[in-house]
């Protein structure tokens, strides 16, 4: 069940070869086996369970004196942290390094000092970090295993300003490479050169081993976090050449494929969630069967002892009788709270069709409006927040945004980070959604200036909003069998998507096809072209506010009574 991912039965005998183990005092397997249900949490990112398996699994492997196990949990414990950028990563990896030290277990030597070399990197110690990274080469030998860590000393000699020196670990880490055929450090072998030429100043030989990598990434569908980076540099490059056509294509590739990540990473929250809900489903089925066999062992014992027990029997079904009334009570409250949930997460006339119907048929519009907002610089402004502080400022400016989209009528689709997507004429089509969502925009705009007067008056730092909105058509459906989520796709999503990053701070960018739905009724001015892939050449306005009937521009937007105070 593991490889071919079915996560809820794996843990389900996982679980009770747990319970087995712990019967036979089995130290040896309760270990392994702690460790393995650890290793499903951390693939469904859920780090905190992890955790709590894998130390368990290490507190059992310490005691018995299992080196190998002891390895595997600290490595296990040390890759969960350093997923979350935690620095105590770098405490447990180095508990491995004597484990593995000199035995059979030469891979896990040479990954753990490989990784160790990398977290010193991060954390700009060079010298403990050249340390591990030959470490680890020296373990790992004419192997591919290698090229990782030197491709880890370029780098260093990179940042250490010497740059003969960083080609020759990058030479070396791409001819083990090739030679193993190991893509990945081949494309960051590549690369690795290419940057050194950057920093020299030399673009040309830069731009040729960025394509070089640019080859290889492209031939591989894991290595799209890899080509993300690639396409940064190859703009950066271009732009450096003076080749502002090459710049601004690879830049927009850059853009499209951190678009797709974003749906990749969306896609795994999906999976999360799916897995989470059919764990508990599983659970209350267990717990279900257990109560059905203590059920039937009363019945049976109540047989045996004959008409001298007919009060306990009695007293025995009417207690089954008050566990069936208090479970169905439970289960008519988790139902209620279930319809609940499913009515907050989509549609209501979606929600009816999947609860009557049990499915729903995906459908197309021909005419829907489609808004994106986003935060410019938010990575910048963020990391001057506490996490609960981000939380909260977010929080705020999103529930306001759901109280106007729900004062237009229009339909919240989801949340990503610090972008917030909605749509006007679906499920339920409405003559006026162009005109409302224009309205949402200049609204949402209008909070967001009034929401920064706030935070000016404090002294913090104000959000720049940009906001992008295009009309046309799109498929609509719900995403997923057991953890729905209604969401649309289509040309139109990624030219609103367009708008936005295209747009400015405080202003609603609109395409051509929008303003000519609007112009009638809004004043916009033209502000440029963008090129949009498999489309061509969109023009682009800004929509600046709502006129009235004498021609005498309405202003729109929130009062700042209205506005949630600043503590």
């Amino acid at each position: 069940y593991y490889p071919k991912g079915k996560y809820v039965e794996t843990l389900d005998y996982w679980s009770q070869s747990l319970e087995i183990f712990e019967d036979l005092k089995d130290d040896i397997g309760m270990s392994n086996m702690l460790n393995n249900i650890g290793t499903i949490y951390f693939n469904q990112g859920a780090d905190a369970k992890a955790l709590e398996y894998f130390l368990k699994s290490l507190q059992i492997a310490e005691k018995i004196g299992d080196t190998l196990r002891m390895a595997t949990a600290l490595m296990n414990v040390g890759n969960t942290y350093y997923n979350k950028r935690e620095p105590v990563a770098l405490n447990y990896l180095l508990r491995v390094v004597p484990l593995v030290e000199n035995t059979k277990n030469i891979k896990e030597y040479v990954n753990v000092t490989g990784n160790i070399g990398e977290i010193y990197f991060d954390n700009n110690d060079n010298a403990k970090a050249f340390e591990y990274f030959n470490k680890s080469i020296k373990a790992a030998g004419i192997t591919s295993s290698a090229a990782f860590s030197y491709n880890g000393i370029g780098k260093i000699k990179l940042k250490e300003g010497k740059f003969s020196e960083a080609l020759q670990n990058h030479n070396k880490a791409l001819v083990l490479a090739k030679k193993f055929e190991d893509k990945l450090q081949e494309v960051r072998g590549l690369r690795g050169i290419a940057d050194v030429y950057y920093k020299m100043d030399n673009t040309t030989l830069a731009i040729q081993y960025y394509n070089k990598a640019k080859v290889v990434a492209e031939g591989m569908d894991d290595l799209k976090v890899e080509l993300k980076d690639l396409y940064h540099d190859m703009a950066l490059a271009y732009s450096k050449s003076g080749n502002y056509p090459h710049a601004f294509s690879y830049q927009t590739h850059y853009a499209d494929i951190k678009d797709s990540l974003y749906s990749i990473e969306s896609k795994k929250k999906l999976n999360q969630l799916q897995f989470d809900f059919e764990l508990s489903k599983k659970e209350v089925e267990i717990d279900l069967k257990e109560a059905s066999i203590k059920s039937e062992r009363q019945v049976r014992l109540g047989l045996t002892v004959g008409l001298v027990l007919i009060l306990i029997i009695a007293f025995v079904i009417y207690r089954n009788y008050r566990i069936k009334a208090k479970t169905n009570r439970i289960l008519d409250k988790q139902k209620d709270q279930i319809e609940h949930l499913l009515l907050n997460i989509l549609p209501s006339e979606v929600a009816k069709e999947l609860q009557t119907s049990g499915n729903c048929t995906p459908r197309h519009y021909e005419n829907v409006s489609v808004l994106f907002t986003d935060f410019k610089g938010f990575t910048t402004i963020a990391d001057k927040f506490t996490p609960v502080e981000l939380v909260k400022e977010l929080n705020t400016c999103f529930m306001a945004f759901d109280n106007i989209i729900e004062k237009y009528g229009l339909e919240k689709i989801k949340t990503i980070g610090d972008s917030y997507m909605c749509a006007g004429g679906i499920p339920v089509p409405d003559d006026k959604h162009v005109y409302n969502i224009v309205k949402a925009g200049l609204e949402i705009q209008k909070f967001i200036e009034t929401y920064n007067d706030s935070c000016k008056l404090i002294g913090r730092e104000c959000w720049n909003i940009r906001i992008g909105i295009h009309v046309g058509p799109v498929v609509a459906g719900v995403v997923g069998k057991k953890k729905y989520a209604y969401d649309i796709w289509g040309s139109t999503v990624n030219i609103a998507s367009r708008m936005e990053s295209n747009g400015a701070p405080e202003k609603v960018n609109i395409s051509s096809t929008t303003y000519e739905l609007i112009k009638d009724r809004f004043v916009c001015h033209h502000r440029g072209k963008i090129h949009a892939k498999n489309v061509g050449e969109i023009d682009m306005y800004f929509v600046e506010n709502e006129k009235t009937q004498t021609g005498i521009p309405e202003l729109i937007g929130v009062n700042k009574e209205e506005t949630p105070l600043l503590q």
